[in-house]
Protein backbone atom coordinates (compact mmCIF):
# COMPACT_ATOMS: atom_id res chain seq x y z
CA UNK A 1 0.00 0.00 0.00
CA UNK A 2 1.39 3.41 -1.03
CA UNK A 3 0.33 6.75 0.42
CA UNK A 4 -0.04 9.63 -2.04
CA UNK A 5 -0.38 13.27 -0.94
CA UNK A 6 -2.26 15.61 -3.28
CA UNK A 7 -2.15 19.35 -2.73
CA UNK A 8 -5.14 20.47 -4.72
CA UNK A 9 -6.91 23.57 -5.91
CA UNK A 10 -8.64 24.38 -9.21
CA UNK A 11 -10.31 22.55 -12.09
CA UNK A 12 -7.32 20.36 -13.02
CA UNK A 13 -7.11 19.08 -9.45
CA UNK A 14 -10.86 18.44 -9.42
CA UNK A 15 -10.73 16.36 -12.62
CA UNK A 16 -7.65 14.52 -11.35
CA UNK A 17 -9.44 13.44 -8.19
CA UNK A 18 -12.48 12.39 -10.25
CA UNK A 19 -10.18 10.11 -12.28
CA UNK A 20 -8.72 8.64 -9.11
CA UNK A 21 -12.21 7.95 -7.77
CA UNK A 22 -13.33 6.21 -10.98
CA UNK A 23 -10.22 4.07 -11.45
CA UNK A 24 -10.03 2.95 -7.81
CA UNK A 25 -6.45 1.65 -7.62
CA UNK A 26 -6.72 -0.53 -4.51
CA UNK A 27 -2.97 -0.47 -3.82
CA UNK A 28 -2.94 3.31 -3.21
CA UNK A 29 -4.30 5.53 -0.43
CA UNK A 30 -4.79 9.21 -1.26
CA UNK A 31 -4.66 12.20 1.08
CA UNK A 32 -6.00 15.44 -0.40
CA UNK A 33 -5.17 18.82 1.09
CA UNK A 34 -7.39 21.59 -0.31
CA UNK A 35 -8.69 25.07 0.60
CA UNK A 36 -12.33 24.14 0.16
CA UNK A 37 -14.01 20.73 0.04
CA UNK A 38 -16.78 22.23 -2.07
CA UNK A 39 -14.34 22.68 -4.96
CA UNK A 40 -13.69 18.93 -5.04
CA UNK A 41 -15.87 16.24 -6.70
CA UNK A 42 -18.97 15.21 -4.78
CA UNK A 43 -18.42 11.47 -5.24
CA UNK A 44 -15.01 10.59 -3.80
CA UNK A 45 -13.59 7.10 -3.51
CA UNK A 46 -13.28 5.28 -0.20
CA UNK A 47 -9.48 5.29 -0.42
CA UNK A 48 -9.37 9.13 -0.58
CA UNK A 49 -9.18 11.17 2.63
CA UNK A 50 -9.79 14.94 2.31
CA UNK A 51 -8.38 17.63 4.61
CA UNK A 52 -9.78 21.15 4.36
CA UNK A 53 -6.68 23.26 4.99
CA UNK A 54 -4.33 25.76 3.39
CA UNK A 55 -1.79 23.79 1.27
CA UNK A 56 0.62 26.76 1.46
CA UNK A 57 0.80 26.42 5.25
CA UNK A 58 4.13 24.89 6.28
CA UNK A 59 2.70 23.91 9.68
CA UNK A 60 -0.21 22.01 8.10
CA UNK A 61 1.89 20.32 5.43
CA UNK A 62 4.65 19.29 7.85
CA UNK A 63 2.06 17.96 10.28
CA UNK A 64 0.50 15.55 7.78
CA UNK A 65 3.92 14.54 6.37
CA UNK A 66 5.11 13.68 9.88
CA UNK A 67 1.96 11.68 10.49
CA UNK A 68 2.20 9.52 7.31
CA UNK A 69 4.94 8.21 5.06
CA UNK A 70 4.30 9.28 1.46
CA UNK A 71 5.87 7.80 -1.65
CA UNK A 72 4.77 10.61 -3.98
CA UNK A 73 3.39 14.13 -3.72
CA UNK A 74 1.28 15.82 -6.39
CA UNK A 75 0.95 19.61 -6.56
CA UNK A 76 -1.98 20.76 -8.72
CA UNK A 77 -2.73 24.31 -7.58
CA UNK A 78 -4.24 26.98 -9.80
CA UNK A 79 -2.58 30.07 -8.31
CA UNK A 80 1.08 30.42 -9.30
CA UNK A 81 2.39 31.92 -6.06
CA UNK A 82 0.50 29.38 -3.95
CA UNK A 83 2.01 26.58 -6.01
CA UNK A 84 5.52 27.98 -5.51
CA UNK A 85 5.07 28.31 -1.72
CA UNK A 86 3.66 24.79 -1.54
CA UNK A 87 6.65 23.38 -3.44
CA UNK A 88 9.06 25.16 -1.07
CA UNK A 89 7.21 23.82 1.97
CA UNK A 90 7.44 20.25 0.67
CA UNK A 91 11.18 20.60 0.10
CA UNK A 92 11.67 21.99 3.62
CA UNK A 93 10.02 18.82 4.93
CA UNK A 94 11.72 16.35 2.57
CA UNK A 95 14.42 17.20 0.02
CA UNK A 96 14.32 13.87 -1.83
CA UNK A 97 10.66 12.86 -2.04
CA UNK A 98 9.32 12.53 -5.60
CA UNK A 99 7.05 15.39 -6.65
CA UNK A 100 4.74 15.68 -9.65
CA UNK A 101 4.19 19.39 -10.33
CA UNK A 102 1.55 20.82 -12.68
CA UNK A 103 2.98 23.92 -14.36
CA UNK A 104 0.03 25.92 -15.66
CA UNK A 105 1.94 29.12 -16.42
CA UNK A 106 4.67 28.07 -18.90
CA UNK A 107 7.32 29.23 -16.41
CA UNK A 108 10.35 26.93 -16.39
CA UNK A 109 12.12 28.96 -13.70
CA UNK A 110 9.80 27.60 -10.99
CA UNK A 111 11.35 24.13 -11.08
CA UNK A 112 14.71 24.96 -12.71
CA UNK A 113 16.96 23.71 -9.89
CA UNK A 114 14.65 21.00 -8.58
CA UNK A 115 15.57 17.31 -8.41
CA UNK A 116 13.25 14.31 -8.12
CA UNK A 117 10.46 16.23 -9.81
CA UNK A 118 8.25 15.53 -12.81
CA UNK A 119 6.87 18.69 -14.40
CA UNK A 120 3.66 18.53 -16.42
CA UNK A 121 3.15 21.54 -18.67
CA UNK A 122 -0.58 22.00 -19.28
CA UNK A 123 -0.26 23.81 -22.61
CA UNK A 124 2.23 21.30 -24.00
CA UNK A 125 -0.02 18.38 -23.05
CA UNK A 126 -3.06 19.90 -24.72
CA UNK A 127 -1.06 20.86 -27.81
CA UNK A 128 0.36 17.33 -28.03
CA UNK A 129 -3.12 15.79 -27.93
CA UNK A 130 -4.32 18.19 -30.62
CA UNK A 131 -1.31 17.26 -32.74
CA UNK A 132 -2.00 13.52 -32.27
CA UNK A 133 -5.43 14.01 -33.84
CA UNK A 134 -4.03 15.44 -37.07
CA UNK A 135 -4.08 13.10 -40.10
CA UNK A 136 -0.77 11.49 -41.13
CA UNK A 137 0.65 11.88 -37.63
CA UNK A 138 1.84 8.79 -35.71
CA UNK A 139 0.37 8.17 -32.27
CA UNK A 140 3.26 8.25 -29.80
CA UNK A 141 3.05 6.85 -26.28
CA UNK A 142 3.10 9.71 -23.77
CA UNK A 143 2.97 7.94 -20.43
CA UNK A 144 5.22 4.92 -20.98
CA UNK A 145 8.80 4.57 -22.18
CA UNK A 146 10.63 7.85 -22.70
CA UNK A 147 7.53 9.56 -24.09
CA UNK A 148 9.67 10.81 -27.00
CA UNK A 149 8.46 8.59 -29.81
CA UNK A 150 10.20 5.38 -28.75
CA UNK A 151 6.81 3.61 -28.57
CA UNK A 152 4.42 4.20 -31.44
CA UNK A 153 1.13 2.93 -32.86
CA UNK A 154 0.96 2.72 -36.65
CA UNK A 155 -2.12 1.71 -38.63
CA UNK A 156 -1.53 -0.19 -41.88
CA UNK A 157 -3.38 1.59 -44.70
CA UNK A 158 -4.58 -0.10 -47.87
CA UNK A 159 -1.84 0.16 -50.45
CA UNK A 160 0.98 0.11 -47.89
CA UNK A 161 4.10 -1.81 -48.89
CA UNK A 162 3.83 -3.53 -45.49
CA UNK A 163 0.37 -4.96 -46.16
CA UNK A 164 0.26 -8.71 -46.82
CA UNK A 165 3.82 -9.15 -45.56
CA UNK A 166 4.88 -11.77 -43.07
CA UNK A 167 6.62 -10.19 -40.09
CA UNK A 168 9.62 -12.43 -40.69
CA UNK A 169 10.11 -10.89 -44.15
CA UNK A 170 10.43 -7.33 -42.82
CA UNK A 171 13.80 -5.93 -41.88
CA UNK A 172 13.56 -4.71 -38.28
CA UNK A 173 16.84 -2.96 -37.54
CA UNK A 174 16.92 -0.78 -34.41
CA UNK A 175 13.14 -1.22 -34.14
CA UNK A 176 10.70 -4.06 -33.51
CA UNK A 177 7.03 -4.95 -33.97
CA UNK A 178 5.89 -5.78 -30.43
CA UNK A 179 2.17 -6.36 -30.95
CA UNK A 180 -0.54 -6.34 -33.60
CA UNK A 181 -4.14 -5.23 -33.00
CA UNK A 182 -6.72 -6.63 -35.42
CA UNK A 183 -10.49 -6.38 -35.01
CA UNK A 184 -10.03 -5.36 -31.36
CA UNK A 185 -7.94 -8.46 -30.71
CA UNK A 186 -4.32 -8.57 -29.56
CA UNK A 187 -1.99 -10.73 -31.66
CA UNK A 188 1.50 -11.52 -30.38
CA UNK A 189 3.81 -11.34 -33.41
CA UNK A 190 5.77 -14.25 -34.81
CA UNK A 191 7.72 -14.43 -38.06
CA UNK A 192 4.84 -16.30 -39.71
CA UNK A 193 2.10 -13.76 -38.86
CA UNK A 194 0.93 -11.81 -41.91
CA UNK A 195 0.24 -8.08 -41.60
CA UNK A 196 -3.06 -7.03 -43.14
CA UNK A 197 -4.62 -3.67 -44.04
CA UNK A 198 -6.25 -1.90 -41.06
CA UNK A 199 -4.01 -3.73 -38.60
CA UNK A 200 -2.45 -1.50 -35.95
CA UNK A 201 1.18 -2.20 -35.14
CA UNK A 202 2.68 -1.38 -31.76
CA UNK A 203 6.35 -0.72 -32.49
CA UNK A 204 9.32 0.18 -30.30
CA UNK A 205 12.74 1.54 -31.21
CA UNK A 206 14.78 4.67 -31.59
CA UNK A 207 12.48 7.67 -32.19
CA UNK A 208 14.31 8.74 -35.35
CA UNK A 209 14.11 5.20 -36.72
CA UNK A 210 10.39 4.89 -35.92
CA UNK A 211 9.72 8.17 -37.68
CA UNK A 212 11.19 6.65 -40.84
CA UNK A 213 9.25 3.41 -40.35
CA UNK A 214 6.02 5.38 -40.01
CA UNK A 215 6.66 7.24 -43.26
CA UNK A 216 7.58 4.03 -45.06
CA UNK A 217 4.44 2.20 -43.88
CA UNK A 218 2.18 5.04 -44.95
CA UNK A 219 3.62 5.36 -48.44
CA UNK A 220 2.06 3.39 -51.26
CA UNK A 221 3.81 1.21 -53.84
CA UNK A 222 6.82 2.53 -55.71
CA UNK A 223 9.34 2.07 -52.89
CA UNK A 224 10.77 -1.29 -53.94
CA UNK A 225 12.96 -2.86 -52.48
CA UNK A 226 11.47 -1.70 -49.18
CA UNK A 227 10.47 -3.06 -46.70
CA UNK A 228 13.29 -5.61 -47.06
CA UNK A 229 15.79 -2.76 -46.95
CA UNK A 230 16.61 0.37 -48.92
CA UNK A 231 19.53 -0.29 -51.28
CA UNK A 232 20.78 -2.69 -53.97
CA UNK A 233 23.69 -5.15 -53.69
CA UNK A 234 25.30 -6.74 -56.74
CA UNK A 235 27.31 -9.81 -55.78
CA UNK A 236 29.83 -10.63 -58.50
CA UNK A 237 31.53 -13.97 -57.97
CA UNK A 238 34.35 -13.99 -60.51
CA UNK A 239 34.69 -17.77 -60.27
CA UNK A 240 31.11 -18.11 -61.57
CA UNK A 241 30.27 -14.78 -63.20
CA UNK A 242 33.48 -13.87 -65.03
CA UNK A 243 32.03 -14.02 -68.56
CA UNK A 244 28.88 -12.05 -67.77
CA UNK A 245 30.17 -9.69 -65.08
CA UNK A 246 29.90 -6.57 -67.24
CA UNK A 247 26.42 -7.56 -68.43
CA UNK A 248 25.25 -8.04 -64.83
CA UNK A 249 26.79 -4.69 -63.89
CA UNK A 250 24.96 -3.00 -66.77
CA UNK A 251 21.66 -4.51 -65.61
CA UNK A 252 22.30 -3.43 -62.02
CA UNK A 253 22.94 0.16 -63.12
CA UNK A 254 19.77 0.06 -65.23
CA UNK A 255 17.83 -1.03 -62.15
CA UNK A 256 19.47 1.71 -60.09
CA UNK A 257 18.23 4.29 -62.61
CA UNK A 258 14.69 2.91 -62.40
CA UNK A 259 14.39 3.10 -58.61
CA UNK A 260 14.09 6.20 -56.47
CA UNK A 261 16.66 7.34 -53.91
CA UNK A 262 18.63 4.07 -53.63
CA UNK A 263 22.31 3.17 -53.66
CA UNK A 264 24.03 0.33 -55.51
CA UNK A 265 26.85 -1.48 -53.72
CA UNK A 266 28.92 -3.84 -55.87
CA UNK A 267 30.85 -6.54 -54.02
CA UNK A 268 33.40 -8.46 -56.10
CA UNK A 269 34.61 -11.75 -54.63
CA UNK A 270 37.28 -14.17 -55.86
CA UNK A 271 38.83 -11.62 -58.28
CA UNK A 272 40.85 -13.42 -60.99
CA UNK A 273 41.03 -10.92 -63.86
CA UNK A 274 42.66 -7.59 -63.00
CA UNK A 275 42.03 -6.19 -66.46
CA UNK A 276 38.31 -6.76 -65.91
CA UNK A 277 38.55 -5.14 -62.48
CA UNK A 278 40.18 -2.08 -64.04
CA UNK A 279 37.36 -1.90 -66.58
CA UNK A 280 34.77 -1.99 -63.80
CA UNK A 281 36.64 0.65 -61.80
CA UNK A 282 36.75 2.97 -64.83
CA UNK A 283 32.97 2.97 -65.38
CA UNK A 284 31.82 6.60 -65.13
CA UNK A 285 30.16 7.20 -61.79
CA UNK A 286 28.88 10.71 -62.48
CA UNK A 287 25.21 10.93 -61.43
CA UNK A 288 25.41 7.26 -60.44
CA UNK A 289 24.99 6.47 -56.78
CA UNK A 290 27.07 3.30 -56.56
CA UNK A 291 30.29 2.04 -55.01
CA UNK A 292 32.57 -0.88 -55.85
CA UNK A 293 34.00 -3.06 -53.07
CA UNK A 294 36.62 -5.69 -53.95
CA UNK A 295 37.51 -8.54 -51.60
CA UNK A 296 41.03 -9.79 -52.27
CA UNK A 297 41.19 -12.01 -49.17
CA UNK A 298 38.98 -15.04 -49.82
CA UNK A 299 39.14 -16.65 -46.39
CA UNK A 300 35.96 -15.17 -44.89
CA UNK A 301 33.76 -14.33 -47.87
CA UNK A 302 30.38 -15.14 -46.33
CA UNK A 303 31.02 -13.00 -43.24
CA UNK A 304 32.03 -10.03 -45.41
CA UNK A 305 28.92 -10.37 -47.57
CA UNK A 306 26.70 -10.62 -44.52
CA UNK A 307 28.36 -7.54 -43.02
CA UNK A 308 27.83 -5.61 -46.26
CA UNK A 309 24.13 -6.44 -46.38
CA UNK A 310 23.58 -5.28 -42.82
CA UNK A 311 25.86 -2.22 -43.00
CA UNK A 312 24.54 -0.85 -46.31
CA UNK A 313 20.84 -1.45 -45.54
CA UNK A 314 20.41 -3.77 -48.50
CA UNK A 315 16.88 -4.67 -49.59
CA UNK A 316 17.57 -6.49 -52.85
CA UNK A 317 20.55 -8.73 -53.65
CA UNK A 318 21.39 -9.21 -57.34
CA UNK A 319 23.06 -12.52 -58.09
CA UNK A 320 23.68 -14.97 -60.90
CA UNK A 321 21.90 -18.30 -60.67
CA UNK A 322 25.21 -20.14 -60.22
CA UNK A 323 26.27 -17.94 -57.31
CA UNK A 324 22.87 -18.16 -55.67
CA UNK A 325 23.02 -21.96 -55.79
CA UNK A 326 25.94 -21.84 -53.35
CA UNK A 327 24.18 -22.95 -50.18
CA UNK A 328 25.94 -20.56 -47.80
CA UNK A 329 24.67 -17.56 -49.77
CA UNK A 330 21.19 -18.95 -50.28
CA UNK A 331 20.76 -19.66 -46.57
CA UNK A 332 22.24 -16.27 -45.61
CA UNK A 333 19.89 -14.28 -47.87
CA UNK A 334 16.91 -16.20 -46.52
CA UNK A 335 17.96 -15.77 -42.89
CA UNK A 336 18.42 -12.02 -43.42
CA UNK A 337 14.98 -11.81 -45.11
CA UNK A 338 16.27 -10.11 -48.23
CA UNK A 339 14.71 -10.03 -51.66
CA UNK A 340 16.89 -11.60 -54.35
CA UNK A 341 17.02 -10.82 -58.07
CA UNK A 342 18.46 -13.77 -60.00
CA UNK A 343 19.72 -12.83 -63.46
CA UNK A 344 18.25 -14.74 -66.40
CA UNK A 345 18.94 -15.16 -70.08
CA UNK A 346 16.73 -12.14 -70.79
CA UNK A 347 18.46 -8.87 -69.78
CA UNK A 348 16.59 -6.69 -67.35
CA UNK A 349 16.28 -3.80 -69.79
CA UNK A 350 14.35 -6.03 -72.23
CA UNK A 351 11.68 -7.06 -69.74
CA UNK A 352 8.03 -6.25 -70.52
CA UNK A 353 6.07 -8.11 -67.86
CA UNK A 354 6.07 -9.35 -64.26
CA UNK A 355 4.54 -12.79 -63.93
CA UNK A 356 3.15 -14.55 -60.87
CA UNK A 357 2.34 -18.23 -61.34
CA UNK A 358 -0.47 -19.25 -59.06
CA UNK A 359 -0.63 -22.25 -56.81
CA UNK A 360 -3.40 -23.24 -54.42
CA UNK A 361 -1.60 -21.90 -51.31
CA UNK A 362 -3.49 -18.71 -50.50
CA UNK A 363 -1.00 -17.62 -47.84
CA UNK A 364 1.96 -17.89 -50.21
CA UNK A 365 0.19 -16.00 -52.99
CA UNK A 366 -0.81 -13.19 -50.64
CA UNK A 367 2.73 -12.94 -49.29
CA UNK A 368 4.21 -12.00 -52.67
CA UNK A 369 1.29 -9.91 -53.95
CA UNK A 370 2.40 -6.48 -52.70
CA UNK A 371 5.90 -7.02 -54.07
CA UNK A 372 4.48 -8.01 -57.45
CA UNK A 373 2.53 -4.76 -57.71
CA UNK A 374 5.45 -2.74 -56.35
CA UNK A 375 7.91 -4.20 -58.88
CA UNK A 376 5.47 -3.61 -61.74
CA UNK A 377 5.02 0.01 -60.62
CA UNK A 378 8.71 0.70 -60.02
CA UNK A 379 10.01 -0.89 -63.24
CA UNK A 380 7.04 0.21 -65.38
CA UNK A 381 6.17 -3.35 -66.34
CA UNK A 382 2.87 -5.10 -67.00
CA UNK A 383 1.64 -7.60 -64.43
CA UNK A 384 0.29 -11.06 -65.22
CA UNK A 385 -1.35 -13.47 -62.81
CA UNK A 386 -1.08 -16.89 -64.45
CA UNK A 387 -3.46 -19.62 -63.35
CA UNK A 388 -2.07 -22.56 -65.31
CA UNK A 389 -3.59 -25.81 -64.04
CA UNK A 390 -3.33 -29.24 -65.75
CA UNK A 391 -6.64 -30.26 -64.17
CA UNK A 392 -8.49 -27.02 -64.85
CA UNK A 393 -9.23 -26.52 -61.15
CA UNK A 394 -9.77 -22.77 -61.34
CA UNK A 395 -12.48 -22.61 -58.68
CA UNK A 396 -10.05 -23.42 -55.83
CA UNK A 397 -8.07 -20.27 -56.62
CA UNK A 398 -11.04 -17.92 -56.76
CA UNK A 399 -10.15 -16.22 -53.44
CA UNK A 400 -6.57 -15.60 -54.58
CA UNK A 401 -7.76 -14.00 -57.81
CA UNK A 402 -10.16 -11.75 -55.88
CA UNK A 403 -7.27 -10.71 -53.64
CA UNK A 404 -5.14 -9.64 -56.63
CA UNK A 405 -8.10 -7.88 -58.26
CA UNK A 406 -8.69 -5.90 -55.06
CA UNK A 407 -5.02 -4.88 -54.93
CA UNK A 408 -5.22 -3.90 -58.58
CA UNK A 409 -7.93 -1.37 -57.72
CA UNK A 410 -6.12 -0.13 -54.60
CA UNK A 411 -2.81 0.35 -56.45
CA UNK A 412 -4.51 1.57 -59.62
CA UNK A 413 -2.40 -0.93 -61.56
CA UNK A 414 -3.84 -3.09 -64.30
CA UNK A 415 -3.41 -6.85 -63.96
CA UNK A 416 -3.83 -9.43 -66.70
CA UNK A 417 -5.29 -12.71 -65.39
CA UNK A 418 -4.72 -15.77 -67.54
CA UNK A 419 -6.37 -19.16 -66.96
CA UNK A 420 -5.30 -22.16 -69.02
CA UNK A 421 -5.55 -25.93 -68.71
CA UNK A 422 -1.85 -26.66 -69.16
CA UNK A 423 1.38 -27.59 -67.41
CA UNK A 424 2.47 -24.35 -65.69
CA UNK A 425 6.20 -24.91 -66.11
CA UNK A 426 6.02 -25.72 -69.80
CA UNK A 427 3.66 -22.78 -70.39
CA UNK A 428 6.01 -20.42 -68.56
CA UNK A 429 8.92 -21.59 -70.72
CA UNK A 430 6.96 -20.53 -73.82
CA UNK A 431 6.64 -16.96 -72.51
CA UNK A 432 9.23 -14.28 -73.18
CA UNK A 433 10.54 -10.99 -71.77
CA UNK A 434 9.26 -11.41 -68.24
CA UNK A 435 10.55 -11.49 -64.69
CA UNK A 436 9.12 -14.30 -62.60
CA UNK A 437 8.12 -13.31 -59.04
CA UNK A 438 8.21 -16.25 -56.65
CA UNK A 439 8.20 -16.93 -52.89
CA UNK A 440 11.65 -17.28 -51.32
CA UNK A 441 11.34 -20.29 -49.01
CA UNK A 442 13.88 -21.99 -46.80
CA UNK A 443 14.75 -24.93 -49.03
CA UNK A 444 14.99 -24.49 -52.80
CA UNK A 445 16.04 -27.52 -54.82
CA UNK A 446 18.51 -27.17 -57.69
CA UNK A 447 19.88 -29.30 -60.54
CA UNK A 448 16.67 -31.28 -60.84
CA UNK A 449 16.02 -32.69 -64.34
CA UNK A 450 12.57 -33.60 -63.01
CA UNK A 451 11.37 -30.02 -63.49
CA UNK A 452 10.71 -30.78 -67.19
CA UNK A 453 7.67 -32.90 -66.32
CA UNK A 454 6.89 -31.33 -62.93
CA UNK A 455 3.92 -29.05 -62.30
CA UNK A 456 5.39 -27.48 -59.15
CA UNK A 457 6.74 -23.95 -59.48
CA UNK A 458 9.40 -24.60 -56.80
CA UNK A 459 11.05 -27.16 -59.10
CA UNK A 460 11.62 -24.45 -61.72
CA UNK A 461 13.24 -21.72 -59.64
CA UNK A 462 16.82 -23.03 -59.60
CA UNK A 463 16.53 -25.35 -62.59
CA UNK A 464 15.93 -22.89 -65.41
CA UNK A 465 17.81 -19.70 -66.30
CA UNK A 466 15.51 -18.48 -69.08
CA UNK A 467 13.62 -15.92 -67.02
CA UNK A 468 15.11 -13.64 -64.37
CA UNK A 469 13.45 -14.08 -61.00
CA UNK A 470 12.66 -11.98 -57.96
CA UNK A 471 12.52 -14.07 -54.80
CA UNK A 472 10.29 -12.62 -52.08
CA UNK A 473 11.03 -13.77 -48.49
CA UNK A 474 8.27 -16.05 -47.23
CA UNK A 475 7.87 -17.98 -43.98
CA UNK A 476 4.89 -20.37 -43.86
CA UNK A 477 2.48 -19.96 -40.97
CA UNK A 478 3.09 -22.94 -38.71
CA UNK A 479 0.45 -22.03 -36.13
Amino acid sequence: MKNILILADGTIAKHFIEWISRKRVAENSYFVLSYDKDNLPQNIGNNIEVYQADPTSYARVSSIMNQYTFSDIFIAIEDKQDAIYTLKNIRMCDEKIRIVFVNQWDDEEITKNEENITVLNKDEIIAAHLYDNLPNVPLVAQNVGMGKGDIMEIRIPYGSTYAYRHIGSILQRKWQISAIYRNEQLILPTNAIMIRPNDTLLVIGKPTVLDGVYKSINRRVGLFPEPFGKNLYLLLNMQKDHKKALIYLQEAIFLLDKLNDVELHIRIIYPNDFQLLDTIKQIPTKDKNFRVHILYDNEDVSSIVEYDIQEFDIGLVLSSLQTFKIKVFQKMFFALKKGVYIFGDTPLLHLKECAVLMDDNEERMEAISSTAFDVAESLELGLQLCDFDPDGDFESKKIIIEHYENLSQIFNTKINIQQKITNPIRELNKMNNLVHIVPFEDELKSNSWFYIISTKIKDLILSSSKHPKILVPFTPNEL
